[in-house]
């Protein structure tokens, strides 16, 4: 992995444009969402908190993703 790569991986990429901020605010939405959805089908135990965990995981990446284009 390149100096510059691993300086973008962990650098904040602040939302500079409207369209940005509300790219994040949409995927914020829509996990949320889910997860209520999910919270109130699953039943308690390690699969639904892997599922919910998971579901953390794909916000942050999905935002990461919006952050990082150039």
């Amino acid at each position: 992995m390149s100096p510059e790569e691993l300086a973008n991986r962990f650098a904040y990429h602040p939302p500079l444009t409207d369209e940005r901020r509300a790219a994040h605010e949409t995927v914020r939405d829509l996990c949320w969402k889910l997860a209520v959805e999910l919270n109130g089908l699953l039943p308690e135990g390690r699969e639904k908190s892997l599922a919910i965990k998971s579901l953390e995981e794909a916000m942050f990446w999905s935002n990461a993703g919006v952050a990082r284009q150039d």
